[in-house]
């Protein structure tokens, strides 16, 4: 609890005022639930007994005071407690998703996306009741305990022993509850997890699900994830609530010897009927704050363990490490300097020597798995080499911020992507629209006259995942997003795959024309896309088994020319 707190505390610290006011508030509630359990003393003594007139006009006015300062302490404290927990909510999550865009793809790739919505959702929500409930609540019930346990022993030192005797007692049971109610928590916010990746895989393969009339196969694995989160919510629950019949059975013996002991007292004439009337009413008030906060300390070990979940993300450092150096100077040269890449255990590139200057176009070839993505993505610094080191201009690009070397760097890929806002937004992603660059970059990848029949031309706004737009459109969207850019490399991993032959043709010839003063990376399997390029690498198995032009390749590789007779 100590720790949990500890890393919550420079957020809450920014919060002193309304701290103070909740905390006035909770206040104002314990002193009003003691004054409500001490008038039971006047009402019965002075009103019932004595037949006190005067006290009988006075005393209703108290009561509704009493009850009045009860109900706008919990709305005072009710509100900035509130107030506070989605604030740090809301910086919560602002932080953990800032914390996790600066990870390398490894971490996203081992992660679930469901996994990880769930933690910046779920896990940080699960924290907010520990703040703006748990927190306060504790503190309320707290002072409500302090306040009628001091109106008890003066009414009866002798009756608040077996009043209060069970307390320490149950301290142990709940104890054991909490230790329980933890490691079945972290079960439960993981199973969360699994149900949220496996509805983020649902609809993100819509098409084929429907396609594959896997409709009810999804439904079954579905709902065993869901039965699965179902059994370790009662599991939960059962352990949760546990608290509850422990403390009234342990409650009810001490009310039942106060009763036995104190109706003594009152035949006795040791103590009024008003007092005892007083002591009971209290007591049954005290058990309410008592069993609140066995129960709170119970449901707080959800938030501990939600706690755990999103500490090991926030204290998570990159494995990429960002260089010191702006990468201002025009790039002239690349350079793969025997270079070997490792997956965990699998080897996806090994000694890779490859050079490009500016001006020049090199293609990469091969089967699936050879590592021409992975070529690709260590020039992105999206990984590191496990060996050998990728320079530019002669100096190795760890030493460059990851910022300023992508800004020199464009990709087009074969999966694109499209984010639910206008094509100009698209285009001109991370950075500021210019429309007439926009309507250059489209027109260079050749959809500027499509764009133009939309009712909103280029501030037209396109759906999730560009679903408003055909396969061959979203690719040339995509194109112009890399033009857009202006790149001093750019990189086409099959990315006129979508494209019809006029259409790729009509891009090969603007292309042809952009080729100059930059470096292009060409990933492709057709013949007409390689040919752009000057130079071409053969990849298989990680290797570079030849390079040179197509007809060099052809004549003097093998393994190549079997590759190409392949794809014909």
């Amino acid at each position: 609890m100590k720790q949990f707190f500890a890393r919550l505390l420079p957020y809450i610290r920014d919060y002193k005022l309304y701290f103070c006011y909740a905390i006035i508030g909770t206040i104002l509630v314990a002193i009003a639930t003691t004054a409500s359990a001490a008038l039971a003393k006047p009402v019965l003594d002075d009103i019932f007994l004595a037949k006190d007139v005067d006290m009988l006009k006075i005393l209703p006015f108290l009561v509704i005071l009493a009850y009045f300062s009860k109900g706008l302490g919990i709305y005072v404290q009710s509100y900035y407690m509130s107030f506070i927990g989605q604030d740090i909510v809301k910086r919560l999550k602002n932080v953990l998703l800032d914390r996790m865009l600066t990870f390398e793809m490894e971490f996203f790739n081992r992660y679930r996306n469901g996994e990880l919505i769930s933690r910046i959702t779920n896990d940080i929500s699960t924290i907010q009741s520990a703040v703006s409930n748990y927190f306060i609540e504790g503190i309320r019930e707290s002072l409500t305990i302090v306040g009628l346990v001091c109106w008890i022993i003066y009414l009866s030192p002798e009756l608040a022993f077996y009043g209060l005797v069970v307390m320490p007692i149950s301290l142990y049971p709940i104890a054991l509850i909490a230790r329980k109610m933890r490691k079945t928590s972290k079960k439960l916010q993981e199973k969360n997890a699994d149900l949220s990746s496996k509805l983020v895989e649902i609809f993100n393969n819509m098409e084929l699900i429907k396609a594959s009339s896997g409709e009810k196969l999804e439904y079954q694995d579905f709902t065993a994830h869901n039965q699965d989160l179902f059994k370790i919510s009662m599991k939960t629950v059962r352990i949760s609530e546990l608290t509850t019949p422990v403390m009234e059975t342990l409650g009810a013996i001490a009310v039942a010897a106060v009763i036995f002991v104190g109706g003594y007292k009152v035949i006795n004439a040791e103590m009024t009927t008003g007092e005892f009337f007083s002591f009971t009413a209290a007591l049954f008030m005290l058990y309410t704050p008592f069993k609140r906060i066995s129960n709170l300390y119970t449901k707080i070990q959800i938030a501990f363990a939600a706690g755990d979940r999103i500490f090991e993300m926030l204290d998570r450092n990159p494995k990429i490490k960002d260089g010191e150096k702006v990468l201002t100077e025009s790039i002239h040269t690349i350079s793969f300097k025997n270079v070997d890449l490792f997956y965990d255990e699998h080897q996806a590139l090994s000694g890779i020597n490859v050079e490009v200057r500016r001006g020049e176009s090199i293609a990469l070839v091969g089967g699936s798995g050879g590592g021409k993505s992975s070529f690709v993505n260590l020039l992105l610094r999206l990984y590191d080499p496990s060996s050998g080191e990728i320079c530019i201009n002669g100096e190795n690009i760890k030493h460059f911020t990851q910022n300023s070397l992508r800004a020199k760097v464009a990709v087009v890929t074969q999966k694109i992507f499209i984010f639910n806002d206008t094509i100009a937004s698209n285009i001109a992603y991370g950075g500021v629209i210019d429309e007439a660059r926009v309507e250059l970059a489209l027109e260079q990848a050749r959809i500027l006259d499509y764009v133009k029949t939309l009712p909103n031309g280029i501030y037209t706004r396109l759906e999730e995942f560009g679903a408003n737009l055909s396969g061959g459109q979203r690719q040339r969207i995509a194109i112009a997003r890399a033009l857009y850019k202006n790149p001093e490399i750019l990189i086409l991993d099959e990315a006129t795959s979508a494209l019809d032959n006029k259409t790729e043709e009509e891009f090969r010839d603007a292309l042809s024309g952009l080729l100059r003063d930059r470096i292009v990376i060409i990933v492709a399997h057709r013949l007409s896309t390689v040919s752009l390029a000057k130079r071409i690498y053969f990849f298989q198995h990680g290797r570079i088994l030849a390079g040179g032009t197509h007809a060099e390749l052809y004549h003097q590789c093998a393994p190549f020319r079997e590759y190409y007779k392949g794809i014909e």
